[in-house]
C-alpha cells in the first residue's frame, strides 16, 4: 500500500477498501496506490484516482469508490448518489478519465505498456450494486465492485482484471497475444512513476532545529496534563509510545523541585536512568535513577553480585533495600515520588518498597505515575495496572492520546505493524512525505551488508552518525554486536545512556532503549521464532524513531504481521 496508512479523513468506503486491500492474501507482489492525485487530467484543472492497482501478468485498475447508501439515476441522467447533489458526470465516467489520464500520463514518461491491459472500475462499498444496478451501455458488467467484494477482495480484483483483459483481447487484434503484462520491472516502474518517492531538500541543520523545536514544544494536551498533576496528590498518566510522558515526567519532577520540595524520579530501564540523570543533574533535592539503583544503593551495595539472578532482583534486593531504608527512613522519605515506565514496576514486591519513599505511601503521598499499558509491558506482568489501581486506588487517570514523538508516517506504520487498536491517530508533527522503509531478509542471512548501505542512505540524507540508532530484539548475536564488517566495527558503539562521540553511532537491544528516542532508527533482527515478547519489542522498537524509521525484517515474520498467517 502506498502510502502505508488511510487518512482519518478520508470517506467510510475508501477506508474499507484500503482495509480489504491490505489485509487481503495473495497480494504480495501487488502496487496499490491510493488517492493518487492527477494534476494532468484530461477534463478537469486536477483529478484524483482514489485507487490505481498495479498487479504483475493481471494489469493496471484504476477503481472510483462510492460509500454512499444510495445510488439512483433520474429519467434526465442525472446520477443521485445519497444526500448529495445531482450530477450528470457519473461514477464509471470520473473513473474512466482518471484512466485515461493516467494512461496518458505513463505513455508520455515512455513506460511500455504494450499487452498491459489499462482497466476502470467503480467499487460501491455500501450497496450491492453487482446485482441491482441495471445493464447500460456506458459500463460493463465486469467493472462494478460492491460491498460483498469487500470480504474477498483480491478474489474481486482479479476477476475484473480477467474479464477486462479478455474485453481487451476480444476487441483489439493480437492484444494479449504474448501475454499479459505488466510484468515485475514494468509494474515497479509504472508505481515509481505514478508516486515516485523523493525528498524536499532541507538541510540537515534547519530539520535538527526544526526537530528540537517540535519535540521540546509542550502542545495543549501536555499543558492539561501537567494542570491535572497539579490540582491531583496522586496522577497515574497513561498513553501509547511517543506521547511525552518521559518528558512530563522530568518536567513534574522540575515543578516539584521548584515549590521547594525533595523526592525521587525513578524509572526501570539503566539507559533511560542515566540519560534523565544528565538532564536533570542540576536539580537540587531530586533524586534520579531506576528502581534497582536506588534498592542497591540503600542496600548498601556498589553493584550487584556477579551471578545475580531474578531471584535476586524480585526478592533479595528488595528485602535488603527495605531493611536499609528502615534505618534511615527520617532522611530517606521524600515529598514526591515520580516514577516512569511504572507498567514495568507494578508488582507487589517493588511496590511495597515505592510505598515507604514517600510521604503517606502509595495511597496518600504525592505520587505520579506514567506508564505505557499498550504493548510495553516487556518485563512486567499483564496485571500491572490492577496491582497499582490495589495499591494506590486514589490516583486520578488522565490518558495521553497525541503523539509528539513520530513522524505521522512512521506512527500509522507501528499501527500497521503492531497491530495497535485503536492506534495513533493524532500527531503533533507534520508529515514530511518520506515512507518508512521496511526491507526483507532470509533467516540466517548476514545483514551487515543492508545495515552499511542503510546507514550510508542516512548520511547521505543528512544525519549525522549520533544521530543514528541501531536497536535488534537481541543482544550479543545482533548484527551491529557480533558483525566482523570493518566499517561498521569502527563506527558502531554501544548505548550507554549519553550522547555518543562524533563519529560514533550507538546500538543497543530494544529493551534497554526502551523510554529514549532518536532521530532515525534501524531495527536489525526482527525474526518472531525467538519468542512470546516479539510484539511487544517490535512495537517499543519501532516507536524510538522521531524522523526515519528503516526494519530489517525476516521474510516469514514479514508475511505473518501484515495479516498472511502463521
Amino acid at each position: 500500500m502506498i502510502p502505508a496508512y488511510c487518512a482519518e479523513s478520508a470517506p467510510p468506503g475508501e477506508k474499507a477498501v484500503f482495509a480489504a486491500l491490505r489485509d487481503a492474501a495473495g497480494t504480495e507482489d501487488w502496487r496499490v496506490l491510493h488517492s493518487l492525485g492527477i494534476a494532468q487530467h484530461e477534463r478537469q484543472v486536477e483529478g484524483e484516482a482514489d485507487f490505481v492497482i498495479v498487479a504483475p501478468d493481471a494489469g493496471l485498475l484504476v477503481i472510483e469508490v462510492k460509500s454512499h447508501l444510495s445510488v439512483a439515476r433520474s429519467l434526465d441522467g442525472t446520477w443521485r448518489l445519497g444526500q448529495d447533489a445531482p450530477t450528470a458526470r457519473g461514477p464509471f465516467q470520473q473513473a474512466q478519465e482518471a484512466m485515461h489520464s493516467i494512461r496518458n500520463y505513463l505513455l508520455n514518461r515512455r513506460v511500455a505498456l504494450r499487452d498491459v491491459p489499462i482497466l476502470h472500475a467503480v467499487w460501491f462499498t455500501e450497496v450491492r450494486a453487482r446485482s441491482t444496478l441495471p445493464g447500460s451501455p456506458e459500463w460493463h458488467s465486469w467493472q462494478i465492485l460492491d460491498s460483498s467484494d469487500l470480504s474477498s477482495a483480491a478474489q474481486a480484483v482479479m476477476r475484473v482484471m480477467r474479464e477486462g483483459a479478455q474485453h481487451l483481447a476480444s476487441t483489439i487484434k493480437y492484444f494479449g497475444f504474448g501475454g499479459i503484462g505488466p510484468d515485475q520491472n514494468t509494474a515497479e516502474r509504472v508505481a515509481a512513476t505514478l508516486r515516485p518517492r523523493f525528498e524536499v531538500v532541507m538541510t540537515a541543520g534547519d530539520r535538527r532545529r526544526a526537530r528540537e523545536g517540535q519535540l521540546a514544544q509542550f502542545v495543549e494536551e501536555q499543558y492539561r496534563a501537567l494542570d491535572s498533576a497539579a490540582d491531583n496528590s496522586g496522577v497515574l498518566f497513561t498513553g501509547p509510545a511517543g506521547t511525552g510522558k518521559t518528558f512530563l515526567a522530568a518536567e513534574s519532577a522540575q515543578r516539584e523541585i521548584a515549590q521547594g520540595r525533595r523526592g525521587r524520579l525513578l524509572c526501570f530501564n539503566r539507559l533511560l536512568g542515566h540519560s534523565l540523570r544528565e538532564k536533570l543533574s542540576d536539580a537540587e533535592g531530586l533524586r534520579v535513577g531506576t528502581l534497582h539503583q536506588e534498592m542497591l544503593r540503600l542496600a548498601g551495595m556498589n553493584g550487584p553480585p556477579a551471578n545475580a539472578d531474578s531471584d535476586f532482583w524480585e526478592r533479595v534486593l528488595p528485602d535488603l533495600a527495605l531493611e536499609g531504608l528502615a534505618e534511615h527512613s527520617d532522611e530517606e522519605v521524600g515529598d514526591f515520588l515520580i516514577v516512569d515506565e511504572v507498567q514495568d514496576i507494578a508488582t507487589d514486591t517493588y511496590l511495597d518498597f515505592l510505598d515507604l519513599l514517600v510521604k503517606g505511601g502509595l495511597r496518600n503521598g504525592r505520587v505520579l505515575m506514567f506508564g505505557d499499558f499498550e504493548r510495553q509491558a516487556i518485563y512486567g506482568s499483564e496485571t500491572a495496572r490492577e496491582v497499582l489501581r490495589t495499591r494506590a486506588p486514589h490516583l486520578a487517570s488522565f490518558r495521553l492520546s497525541e503523539n509528539c514523538r513520530n513522524l505521522p508516517r512512521i506512527g500509522y506504520q507501528v499501527n500497521l505493524l503492531s497491530r495497535l487498536v485503536p492506534g495513533f491517530r493524532d500527531f503533533r508533527r507534520s508529515d514530511d512525505g518520506i515512507d518508512p522503509a521496511i526491507i526483507k531478509y532470509a533467516q540466517g542471512e548476514d545483514q551487515a551488508a543492508l545495515l552499511r548501505k542503510i546507514i550510508s542512505e542516512l548520511r547521505e540524507d543528512g544525519f549525522d552518525l549520533t544521530e543514528i540508532v541501531v536497536l535488534s530484539p537481541v543482544g550479543s548475536n545482533s548484527v551491529a554486536a557480533s558483525t566482523s564488517e570493518p566499517w561498521l566495527r569502527q563506527v558502531l558503539s554501544p548505548a550507554n545512556g549519553s550522547a555518543p562521540a562524533k563519529g560514533r553511532l550507538r546500538y543497543s537491544t530494544i529493551h534497554s532503549f526502551k523510554g529514549l528516542d532518536a532521530p532515525a532508527v534501524i531495527v536489525t533482527d526482527l525474526d518472531d521464532s525467538g519468542g512470546a515478547t516479539f510484539d511487544a519489542l517490535l512495537y517499543v522498537g519501532l516507536t524510538r524513531a522521531t524522523d526515519r524509521l528503516t526494519a530489517l525484517v525476516e521474510t516469514k515474520t514479514l508475511h505473518r504481521i501484515m495479516g498472511g498467517g502463521p
